[in-house]
């Protein structure tokens, strides 16, 4: 396993993506890997998502689409890995991209600018922020819906943009992480349920909610045990509603890093909201605690957030030195 090869490389990445974030230069040009993740899925969309088909035939297209993906992601991530390895200072470069592969600084710059935003902007400012990050109609959100929005998303994407990347780098090297970088980006480009894409982005959706299984319960066990070292966080709130709510949530993994956020921040988020003006049922994350969330609950989030995400380097360093 990779973990055993190439640990320097996965830690560096860390290191990096810390401290730098994505590279701007790149996000200028349109040439960050995800957004060329997402020029290639747009074009499998439009080429193979044949509205004239039956549902079933959409279905199939859509299957075979994903597979293609995944299959070109680990081919074309081994071939990459395999070359970078093969030059002088190669685990570096090796890092280097990697490291474009994790969403640490921006998702917390992404957070930050909605707390931001309430604090110097008042609700509109908030509202700006929060609706580059979340789905939701940020005109229907007042304070306290834009916080527990950006809360939630910070949760969410900690599990998905963090972990869960990790997790399978961890496993298998660039390989790992780029074929789960292109089905998380297939699930939301085409894995929702529109009229377009609820039969062809299914096996895609399916795949996403398969490989963050494992991710999304360890992100919600890390978010738990950094609240231990958070002043003001509960940790026994944190695992209450961890093991309480998180099943109860309408997907099968975001629940379990929403409701150990929410437990230790003393707050309730998730529960009923509107998408593109439609109200979605949903249950209450540690139900029962405070809905009035506000931009201070966002910075203790973030708090919360980095010290979740140094959990998991403290976590990958003891397995390397257990058994590399």
């Amino acid at each position: 396993m990779f973990l055993f090869a190439r640990s320097e490389s996965l830690l560096l990445s860390l290191a990096l993506d810390a401290v730098f974030g994505d590279p701007e230069a790149l996000n200028r040009r349109q040439l960050h890997p995800v957004q060329l993740i997402g020029r290639v899925i747009a074009w499998a969309d439009a080429r193979f998502n044949r509205e004239s088909d039956t549902p079933g035939r959409r279905r199939n297209s859509g299957a075979w689409t994903t597979i293609g993906l995944l299959a070109g992601a680990l081919i074309l991530g081994h071939l990459v890995q395999t070359l970078l390895l093969a030059l002088p200072l190669g685990w570096l470069l090796l890092a280097i991209v990697m490291s474009t592969l994790i969403a640490q600084k921006s998702l917390y710059d992404h957070v930050a600018a909605v707390a931001s935003g309430l604090e110097t902007g008042g609700l509109g400012g908030g509202r700006l922020a929060v609706s580059r990050i979340v789905g939701r109609d940020p005109e229907a959100l007042d304070q306290a819906g834009v916080s527990r929005a950006a809360i939630e998303s910070l949760a969410e994407n900690y599990s998905d943009g963090v972990v869960a990347p990790v997790f399978w780098a961890a496993l298998f090297g660039l390989p790992g992480l780029l074929a789960y970088k292109v089905i998380n980006t297939a699930d939301s480009m085409i894995g929702h349920k529109s009229p377009r894409h609820l039969h062809f982005g299914w096996a895609a959706a399916r795949l996403d909610d398969l490989l963050n299984l494992v991710p999304a319960r360890l992100s919600g066990v890390l978010v738990c045990a950094a609240s231990w070292i958070l002043p003001g966080a509960d940790p026994v709130g944190a695992w209450r509603a961890l093991w309480r709510d998180a099943k109860h949530h309408r997907s099968p993994n975001a629940g379990w890093p929403e409701a150990a956020f929410a437990g230790a921040l003393g707050l309730a988020i998730a529960g009923p909201r509107v998408y593109h003006g439609e109200l979605v049922e949903d249950h209450w994350m540690n139900e029962g605690g405070r809905p009035h969330a506000a931009a201070p609950d966002i910075r203790m989030a973030l708090r919360l957030f980095v010290r979740a995400c140094c959990a998991q380097a403290m976590l990958l360093i003891a397995l390397i030195w257990l058994f590399d």
